[in-house]
This record gives C-alpha cells, sequence and structure tokens, in this order.
C-alpha cells in the first residue's frame, strides 16, 4: 500500500466498514436534511441546491463504527507509520452532491490547507501535518461526482510550493499549473470504501451527471509525525 501512496499520491481502502455501517450513516445524514432542509431522499423536486454541506462532530453510532474502522488503521499505520497519526473523533464535513444543473462552481484543482502556523491558523505548505480522508457513504459511480485526483501531483506541488506557507487561492494558482500534465483518477467506489490522499495531491469536485446524490466526508488527518508523508513528496518509499 505505501508504494501506491508513494507513486500516485493515494490508496483506496475497498470496503474499510461493511456497507450497512456506511448506509446507517447516510440514513442518519438524510433524516438530518429532511427535518433541516426539506429534503427528501424519494423527491427529486426538493434537490434545488447542487451542493448541500452537513457534518458528523459526534462520532457516534455508525460515524463512530467509520472513524474505528481497523481497516482505516492498518492502512495509516502503513501510510504514515504506527503512532505517527491523531485517530480521529468524528467524520467532520460532509458535502452532498445533487445533480442538479447548474453545478456548483466549485469545482477548481487545489490543495487544502495542511500545515498549521504556531498562531492556531492554517496554510498550504510542502511540509504539510495531515493526510487527506475521503470516506464514501453512499455509492459513487464515474457520473456521481466523484472527486477528480492528479496522480503523482504531490510531487509536482512539493516543487511548486517550494519554501512557501500560502493561502488556498494562493497555492491553488501554483500547483494547477504545475500538475496539469498528470493523468486523472476518480474517487469512485462502493459505500463504505474510504481513500487515504497526499497533503500535496491536487484534487477537485466534479460535476453530478448522474440520478443519485452522493454522500462523501472529506477531513484531514492530523499527524504527530509527518516525515513519511514529506519524504512520499520526494518520491522516496518511506523505511519500515
Amino acid at each position: 500500500m505505501v508504494d501506491a501512496f508513494v507513486a500516485d499520491g493515494f490508496v483506496r481502502i475497498p470496503a474499510a466498514v461493511p456497507r450497512g455501517v456506511a448506509d446507517a450513516a447516510r440514513a442518519l445524514l438524510w433524516a438530518r436534511l429532511h427535518r433541516d432542509r426539506g429534503l427528501d431522499p424519494d423527491d427529486p423536486g426538493s434537490w434545488t441546491q447542487p451542493v448541500v454541506w452537513t457534518a458528523d462532530m459526534t462520532g457516534e453510532g455508525p460515524f463512530g463504527e467509520l472513524c474505528r474502522s481497523p481497516a482505516l488503521t492498518a492502512a495509516l499505520d502503513d501510510v504514515c507509520g504506527a503512532g505517527a497519526w491523531v485517530p480521529r473523533g468524528a467524520l467532520g464535513n460532509i458535502p452532498v452532491r445533487f445533480p442538479v444543473s447548474p453545478p456548483a462552481e466549485d469545482r477548481g484543482w487545489h490543495l487544502d490547507l495542511n500545515t498549521q502556523r504556531p498562531d492556531g491558523t492554517w496554510t498550504v505548505s510542502a511540509r504539510p501535518h495531515t493526510v487527506l480522508l475521503l470516506t464514501l457513504l453512499s455509492d459513487v459511480g464515474a457520473d456521481d461526482a466523484p472527486t477528480r485526483i492528479r496522480v503523482g501531483s504531490h510531487r509536482d506541488a512539493a516543487a511548486a510550493l517550494g519554501d512557501r506557507g500560502l493561502d488556498a487561492v494562493g497555492a491553488a494558482e501554483l500547483v494547477e499549473p504545475a500538475s496539469r500534465q498528470r493523468p486523472v483518477a476518480h474517487a469512485t467506489g462502493a459505500a463504505g470504501d474510504m481513500y487515504v490522499v497526499h497533503p500535496l495531491t491536487v484534487h477537485a469536485a466534479d460535476e453530478h451527471r448522474g440520478a443519485t446524490p452522493r454522500f462523501m466526508a472529506q477531513a484531514p488527518v492530523l499527524l504527530r509525525d509527518p516525515r513519511r508523508i514529506h519524504e512520499a513528496a520526494s518520491g522516496v518509499t518511506p523505511s519500515r
């Protein structure tokens, strides 16, 4: 797994939890969206926005099972190093993408904030303190707004950023052209799959061309020791 992570800048964890766990989490999110926004899974007429944000901040019930997935733990131990990462207590932000036209104008190639300054604010740098976790809470096919990933772009981004710490917009202006030649993969899969993505891997949202709303959590995993992640951006397979 670590070799694929170094080469591609991401790895997929198939069936990180049983499908029923992801289905239960999605049902709870639908109940909240229905209560708070009037959205109904059986009524496409109620879907009026291309993206609606919700979140799991409690880690209770099926959300806790997702966070404590043994398969996720094994993958993070392999990629980051045992004891080098901080277990998440909740899934965090969950954008729900709907098959609504026109699509949201949030599909630019970018990096997430990945480095905490001494004053507590966050920036994008080539010496990140995080990895990115994507958790599929619904089935995601090629038409269902999968996250787009520029394969191997973590090395381009590291070179483009250099020693600078930038805001998300400034970083995107550098890493998008630097990684433009890379092939594109899509974070597709079944409910319960997860992706561990290098924090310097350039990625973007996609338009929803399918029929079923897409539920996917996206959250940083904090690192106690980021050395393996830094090595991966240089194309070096970390020693075990």
